[in-house]
């Protein structure tokens, strides 16, 4: 009589067909990969359907069915194997390769939290704590959505929150979450995929962003951003939260500074905190505001991770689906800092101090709650 263990079954390359020969409702409710149908007590009448000189594999719920089909049919001139202990012996495979699979898993995320508290503690972990604390940033009794969309930064920033809860001072409550505008499938998968690997448990709600900012051609990129923010803080007070949290870093700062200067004609930079003005009870807050971004992509690269690059679906941009990022004024003023540091390693240390260091009897004039000061205001009131 022919047997074959599970093992031998899933080792043989190709296409390979297998049958099914419990009930319907047991075959449809779960089933070997590919296989078909065809009922023990049928399977005499439609045994024509069964082709000779090819290797067919059957599957009852132990093994005794298929043996018993196995010597009556082989005998006359049919390949038939029977698998050794049938469908329960597949069960028990594949669970041992789950069971292995969540080890792996579970060993990844280990090894990706320890890198953050050992191998980047100085670049990242301790930058960290230090805009937490510097900026005050979290108080006890803070519920904060930690605003996930997918890249790097963000992730990195879930990860940072863990390690938080588990080693810090603050008592808090983190929700993860993770709003879908209408990313395409890879995109979303890779974010799913990131999160289970990671250990970071996300909460997703729908938006049809995508779909709505489709049709404004002049600023898709400005209105996006504005309704993406919108319905975050919503979801976020929905969940009962008093904070969001945003994956903005070192660099983001410097180089919005630079692009209000150079793009806008104005002085201003991206704050660690900031009030909502539309959401009252909210507060916006940066955590990642002192890592560079250099650090960030060393711990992906070092732990072997793969985040999206930039999921909108206009331009589909990002590394997941072969896209290559579009030049804009973010990536000029990049540039523009790159060339500078190659001239002086304190360049961005300067750029990001410059705006701690306003001093205002050298300003012309500056805005305050929307009302503008100008030097000449009090000029002659300062005479010697």
């Amino acid at each position: 009589m022919n047997r074959i263990t599970i093992e031998e079954l899933e080792a043989i390359p190709g296409k390979k067909l297998v049958i099914d020969i419990r009930r319907q409702e047991e075959y449809e409710k779960e089933t070997y990969p590919g296989a078909l149908h065809i009922f023990w007590e049928e399977f005499d009448e439609r045994i024509q359907e069964i082709p000779k000189g090819e290797p067919v594999y059957l599957i009852c719920h132990t093994g005794a069915k298929s043996d018993e089909l196995t010597i009556k049919w082989n005998d006359k001139g049919y390949e038939l194997y029977s698998l050794e202990g049938g469908f329960a012996a597949y069960l028990r495979r594949k669970l041992l390769q789950f069971m292995k699979e969540e080890e792996d898993v579970e060993k990844r995320k280990k090894d990706v939290e320890r890198s953050i508290i050992k191998k980047f503690r100085k670049e990242i972990w301790r930058k960290f704590t230090k805009a937490v604390n510097e900026y005050e940033l979290i108080q006890d009794g803070d519920k904060i959505a930690v605003c996930i969309s997918g890249g790097k930064d963000s992730m990195l920033m879930a990860k940072l929150f863990q390690e938080l809860a588990r080693h810090g001072q603050k008592n808090f409550e983190a929700v993860f979450l993770v709003m879908n505008p209408g990313y395409n499938q890879i995109n979303y998968d890779t974010i799913q995929n990131n999160a289970k690997l990671l250990g970071v448990p996300i909460t997703v709600f729908e938006s049809r962003i995508f779909d709505i900012v489709a049709g404004n051609v002049e600023s898709p990129c400005y209105l996006c951003a504005r309704m993406r923010r919108g319905h975050l803080y919503n979801k976020a007070k929905e969940l009962g939260c008093n904070k969001i949290a945003l994956g903005h870093h070192f660099d983001d700062v410097i180089e919005t500074i630079l692009m209000g200067m150079l793009y806008g004609a104005q002085i201003q930079t991206m704050m660690p905190k900031l009030h909502s003005t539309n959401f009252e009870g909210m507060e916006l807050i940066r955590p990642m505001y002192l890592i560079r971004e250099e650090d960030i992509i060393r711990w992906m690269n070092y732990n072997g991770l793969h985040f999206i690059r930039c999921a909108c679906r206009f331009t589909e941009y990002c590394d997941t689906c072969g896209g290559q990022e579009k030049v804009s004024k973010r990536e000029e003023v990049k540039a523009l800092i790159r060339q500078l540091r190659e001239k002086s390693p304190y360049i961005e240390k300067n750029i990001f101090r410059s705006v701690e260091n306003v001093n205002l009897n050298t300003v012309i004039a500056y805005k305050e709650d929307g009302v503008t000061h100008h030097f000449l205001d009090s000029y002659d009131e300062k005479k010697g």
